[in-house]
């Protein structure tokens, strides 16, 4: 527990932060090789990596990060802990052989790591076992993007993702609680779209009672400025971590969210574009282009759940609600009771072996009112882990 790693002699391997209990994980001892076919017990497939490559971020907005508690005096995790881009690139590698296929940089801020951009090069670089590339995708606050979509696009990256929560900007202030103005994000969009960066997904949260007003003048906005290339999708508010004040009755459900819409723009239902996709999808039946919504708190998708996330310090986790991780990085930087670092194959192993003991289902087990809050554990921040 707690990141360390004491077995067979081995070396105590320091962990930057025990705010979320992890394990080491466990190698199988015949280190079967990896399967694009493994499943977890619920008979999931792993499909998508969700990547926080830093547990930072220059807003702070109240249903994520909110100042009160994020404040100046915040340790957020030092440079030595985060996992190294060669880290991330080779863990990246070693999924793939188990059927991974699209990638999310995520964060904190995604654009705060440093030549974030040479990481997204040294991923662009990977291949499926069938030889195919990647889907590789980041999501951001957009703050950033103006001045980094050329770059990111450059190396590799294909489509963005943008949160945005209001199209008014006192709103947008509000929420962002650092005074940002929301032309700055509508800006990045505009630069991202002109260097080839689509589709774009733009998500904004509903919090009722906050920002529900928004929602038709962002839909209206999105239609008439970007077009079609533009997906902008309706977030029910979540009960993610444990500083944010969630209550089930801030909660706009999504039905609700497409009558609005529907009411000023007729829709039409979309089937999925991929197994596991957590967006419900509507088109405009004038042609206008689409929206979706993920409805997480009021229509649950872990049925179809495949994706893992991978913290900024190498702890995977295979819920947005979990509040316990496997400690990637101590097999990454540890040592063998051989002496020896751990070879690919026994990490691929490890990792295999995680997945196919998996059954989370969080949101089903919220929606039956028999799951345990976590109040003895702490569930992972967004933050700290990404949507």
């Amino acid at each position: 527990m707690g990141g360390t790693m004491r077995a067979m002699g081995e070396p105590v391997i320091p962990v930057a932060d025990l705010r979320y209990a992890a394990t080491v994980p466990q190698i199988p001892a015949d280190a079967p090789a990896p399967s694009s076919e493994v499943r977890d017990r619920r008979g999931r497939p792993l499909r998508d990596l969700r990547i926080s490559v830093t547990d930072r971020c220059n807003f702070r907005c109240t249903y994520c990060m909110p100042k009160e508690l994020f404040g100046a005096n915040y340790k957020f995790l030092p440079q030595s802990s985060l996992l190294s881009f060669e880290e991330i690139t080779r863990v990246a590698r070693l999924f793939t052989a188990h059927g991974v296929h699209k990638l999310r940089l995520t964060g904190g801020e995604p654009l705060l790591r440093k030549n974030v951009e040479n990481l997204i090069a040294m991923l662009a670089a990977l291949r499926t076992p069938a030889g195919e590339p990647l889907d590789i995708t980041l999501t951001t606050n957009g703050s950033l993007l103006a001045r980094k979509a050329q770059a990111l696009k450059d190396a590799g990256l294909q489509r963005v993702t943008v949160s945005l929560d209001s199209l008014d900007d006192a709103t947008f202030r509000r929420m962002n609680d650092v005074d940002f103005p929301v032309a700055d994000v509508l800006h990045g969009i505009r630069v991202a779209q002109q260097v080839g960066l689509a589709p774009i997904k733009i998500n904004m949260v509903v919090k009722k009672g906050t920002n529900e007003h928004e929602i038709v003048p962002l839909a209206r906005h999105i239609r008439d400025s970007f077009g079609p290339g533009v997906v902008l999708r309706f977030i029910e508010y979540m009960d993610v971590g444990a500083s944010n004040g969630w209550r089930m009755d801030e909660v706009l459900p999504s039905a609700q969210v497409i009558e609005m819409i529907d009411r000023v723009f007729p829709l039409r239902p979309l089937e999925p574009n991929a197994p596991g996709e957590t967006a419900q999808r509507w088109a405009y039946r004038d042609g206008g282009g689409e929206i979706g919504v993920i409805s997480s708190v009021t229509r649950a998708f872990c049925r179809d759940c495949n994706r893992a996330r991978l913290s900024t310090e190498g702890k995977l986790f295979l819920c947005l609600f979990a509040n316990h991780g496997h400690d990637l990085r101590a097999l990454l930087r540890g040592q063998h009771p051989e002496g020896r670092p751990y070879t690919d194959a026994e990490i691929a192993a490890a990792i295999g072996l995680i997945w196919s003991q998996r059954e989370d289902r969080y949101s089903e087990l919220r929606a039956l009112q028999a799951h345990d809050t976590g109040a003895k554990a702490p569930r992972i921040e967004m933050h700290y882990i990404g949507g």
